[in-house]
């Protein structure tokens, strides 16, 4: 039992229970000829990758320091995986429908591209930052994840704030108010280090700040899939009479730049461990 413990295993189960209706999604639909499903599946996908690659980087990370400078670069590259995820599904069943069509809905899916892209690197670069100038490294890590999800969430604020007739009459509106409200508590447990701030050494094993951010983030992640499956359900008939569906070469290209360039960011990142002296990445300042 470390303090790692429940990190690894606060990530690992959820992991199977999105793989489980992964599959099962997959099995109730003919995913050759149902297009309109497409962006639900690849939205699926990466629920399932980006618990599984926390869970990997908190169970190998202590490996050595480089391991987990590495361990934690391919678990900030399947976060952002999963943020461009959400994009496409939100894209296709959530977009509100003033936006639908609208330039706004054009440019979203390859901004959401470039913003994972940046975000990678942002928040690897962060990390050569954190023995030196940790209050940078926190904002800057905060930051990088902090955008991609308002510029994801945009079409969501619109329809909570904007719209509040429609959020009146769709089932899918609860689902996404308790999403946004599940991601900022995940992101006050992150920033604010508590409980274990109040009483040090007291949540060392269980309870402390960042498996609370775990359990958040999953809870977050099932209203998510919930919300989007409503969406999926009950908009279906109106979006395929007004909308573009996004193709699948257009799916597929966007996931592949992200890969491309994320794996990218993460092979220069882990290089450049190697190539900075020791004292100056691990030593704190005297």
């Amino acid at each position: 039992m470390t303090n790692e413990t429940l990190n690894i295993w606060t990530h690992l189960l959820p992991f199977w229970f999105f793989v489980w209706r992964f599959v099962t999604a997959l099995c109730v639909t003919d995913i050759q000829n149902d297009s309109y499903s497409w962006p639900l599946f690849v939205y699926m996908g990466t629920s399932c990758v980006y618990p599984l690659a926390s869970s990997c980087a908190h169970t190998f990370s202590s490996m050595s320091k480089n391991a987990r400078h590495i361990c934690y670069f391919l678990d900030y590259g399947a976060v952002n995986l999963f943020s461009l995820g959400s994009a496409i599904a939100y894209s296709a069943y959530s977009i509100p429908d003033v936006m639908v069509c609208s330039t706004f809905h054009d440019y979203y899916v390859p901004l959401a591209v470039l913003n994972t892209i940046i975000s990678t690197g942002l928040s690897c670069y962060s990390r050569f930052l954190e023995i030196q100038k940790p209050a940078l490294c926190k904002m800057l890590r905060v930051l990088a994840f902090a955008y991609p999800y308002t510029w994801d969430s945009l079409p969501i604020f619109y329809r909570l704030f904007l719209l509040p007739g429609e959020s009146a009459q769709n089932e899918a509106v609860l689902n996404h108010q308790k999403h946004m409200a599940m991601t900022l508590l995940a992101s006050f447990f992150y920033s604010a280090h508590l409980p274990e701030r109040l009483a040090p050494g007291r949540f060392d094993y269980i309870g402390h700040s960042h498996q609370l951010f775990h359990v958040c983030v999953i809870l977050a992640t099932h209203m998510q899939m919930e919300a989007i499956l409503l969406d999926k359900a009950l908009r279906k008939e109106w979006l395929l009479a007004h909308s573009r569906p996004l193709s699948f070469p257009q799916i597929t290209g966007a996931i592949l730049l992200c890969l491309i360039f994320s794996l990218s960011n993460i092979i220069y990142f882990s290089a450049a461990l190697y190539r900075i002296p020791e004292p100056e990445l691990h030593k704190k300042e005297t």
